[in-house]
């Protein structure tokens, strides 16, 4: 089957340190991109829109895996239209995906998608593994349609794995830059109630997932992808105030945090909800965490942001 892996979407946060991972373990990697840009190294790149069958399926044949990242950023503000492109970003990528698969006389063993732990909703302290309920309204509902378009799509050849993933830290972007930057600058209180859990999960953690989705048959299905150890929002904004070296800060009410998300066009939930994920699958598989706790995973990535 060769050591080809696409990454489709993969031109973003998770993809660049996706794609250091598998060249580090000698695969050959595609990223798939609407934009165009220069191969570097063992990385190649072809464009894509994400909705259209293209070139881009050649690559496809023959290959080890297809890990899809695509999807519009939830980090804007949910207006009619952007509402309906973080959907169809998702299912079209996932339906064209799986049209590419079936068109393959060598199809990939595997089909890594993504997908999140925002699928349970404002969850308060309730514990969610892989068998809880599902959540109730637009970001809920955004992933129920996501997963069941995957589902639905018969393949039988490869196999097909679902990750519904927290907060992924690392220290070259992602969520946990502007938590830095804003505690920096002594507004690192809690923000809202602060009871509002953060499933988070380190960003190497994160890679030894995709790859042991990628390298191991027994990994199929649904997994919750997190540190088996949430943390509130008011213990993940003291830790970094104890790791940056910040005093205590105020915090920030409901209502302040509502206005400023609209003035800086995103949405409040987004930092308001939370949920308590559990990795109940993968740590039935086995699996260890390099960074099960929020402090020591905390003080690594810092560590090397600073070198």
């Amino acid at each position: 089957m060769g050591k080809r892996i696409i990454l489709a979407g993969g031109s973003g946060f998770l993809g660049r340190a996706l794609a250091e991972e598998l060249i580090e373990k000698n695969y050959d990697v595609v990223i798939l991109s609407r934009f165009f840009q220069k191969g570097q190294g063992k990385i190649k790149y072809q464009e894509w829109n994400g909705k259209t069958l293209g070139d881009w399926v050649n690559y496809l044949e023959g290959a080890l895996a297809v890990v899809n990242l695509t999807g519009k950023s939830v980090n804007c503000r949910y207006t009619p239209k952007n509402r309906r492109e973080i959907v169809e970003s998702r299912t079209h990528s996932a339906q064209v995906i799986g049209k590419a698969i079936l068109q393959c006389k060598n199809p990939p063993k595997v089909w890594v998608q993504t997908s999140s732990l925002a699928i349970y909703g404002d969850a308060g302290d309730k514990i969610c593994d892989e068998n809880t309920p599902l959540g109730e309204g637009f970001s809920p509902n955004v992933c129920i349609e996501w997963e069941s378009m995957i589902k639905e799509i018969k393949i039988l050849l490869t196999r097909k794995v679902i990750l519904r993933i927290g907060l992924v830290l690392g220290h070259k972007g992602g969520v946990l830059e502007p938590f830095v930057n804003i505690t920096k600058w002594f507004l690192g209180g809690t923000i809202g109630t602060g009871k509002q859990y953060l499933s988070w999960i380190h960003v190497k953690d994160m890679n030894h997932i995709f790859l042991n989705c990628i390298e191991r048959e027994d990994y199929e299905g649904i997994f919750n992808v997190t540190s088996p150890h949430p943390v509130t929002n008011a213990e993940f904004m003291r830790e970094l105030r104890r790791a940056i070296g910040r005093p205590w800060s105020p915090p920030t009410p409901s209502w302040m945090v509502r206005m400023g998300t609209r003035i800086l066009g995103t949405e409040s939930e987004l930092v308001l909800t939370g949920r308590r994920g559990n990795p109940a699958r993968l740590l039935q598989k086995g699996f260890q965490f390099e960074y099960p706790y929020f402090k020591g995973a905390l003080d690594d990535l810092l560590e090397k942001s600073q070198n």
